[in-house]
């Protein structure tokens, strides 16, 4: 078991977390308006959907699923060929169109009928995504997303690749924790009052830098509006450059 942080590391990051949190929000226009509207059960298939694929193919995989299968339930009980058929725009459609339909006869077997997960919000977070995560096949990552970007609209936050390499690269996370393990460490960094509304700008902030600047390959440092604080980004700029930014 890796060591604790300690109470003042704890609080560096903390703060550290809140000042690119205010610097990005203002950078990339918060508050941003929620981009799903999806119930809960319909965002777990999408976020499944997207695992590794291209949001336009995973959309486009969505909406042929939803345009042959009106309802979950046809998901579930058509051939598996079918299923694999509709989703064909997302990769391994060979591989998640099983998966899916394990899925859903898992939520129906595990609420003892038809299932429409709604009644995650009535459980504590922890509860909610533990009970998400016991389905094959989601993580940390897709039980927050059915919980923040569903109709539940719950203050869980996901982490993708673009806010994982921010993270790391600002030091809010050390260099070897993976993405799934970062989960749990950000959420910590984070003023547990927070809405929703707050957890999702915080996410898409950083994912928005991670587009449009931190890149991971030549990233944009010179114009980094939390360069300034940045380990990563100090390294490339060098010290002169640094002080300019104060």
């Amino acid at each position: 078991m890796k060591p604790a942080l300690s109470p003042d590391t704890l609080a560096q990051r903390r703060d550290l977390a809140l000042w690119a949190h205010e610097r990005l929000c203002a950078e990339y226009g918060a508050p941003f308006p929620f981009f799903s509207t999806k119930d809960p059960l319909s965002e777990l298939i999408s976020s499944l959907l997207s695992h590794r694929t291209r949001n336009q193919d995973s959309h486009r995989a969505y909406q042929q699923l939803r345009a042959r299968f009106p309802t979950w339930d046809q998901v579930r009980d058509a051939p598996t060929a079918e299923v694999e058929e509709a989703i064909s725009p997302c990769t391994w459609p060979e591989q998640k169109a099983p998966r899916l339909q394990h899925i859903l006869r898992e939520v129906g077997q595990r609420c003892g009928g038809p299932c429409d997960l709604e009644f995650l919000a009535d459980l504590p977070i922890p509860e909610a995504r533990a009970w998400l995560e016991q389905l094959p096949g989601v993580g940390p990552k897709t039980s927050a997303a059915v919980l923040l970007f569903s109709t539940l609209r719950r203050p869980a936050m996901p982490v993708d690749s673009h806010h994982h390499r921010v993270a790391q690269r600002l030091g809010l996370i050390g260099p070897k924790v993976g993405t799934e393990a970062a989960h749990a460490l950000l959420d910590a960094l984070l003023p547990p009052d927070w809405d929703a509304q707050q957890v999702y700008d915080h996410h898409e902030a950083l994912m928005f830098h991670g587009q449009k600047c931190c890149y991971f390959h030549t990233p944009a440092c010179g114009r980094c509006v939390v360069a300034a604080r940045c380990p990563f980004g100090q390294a490339r700029l060098g010290t002169a450059a640094q002080l300019t930014l104060l």
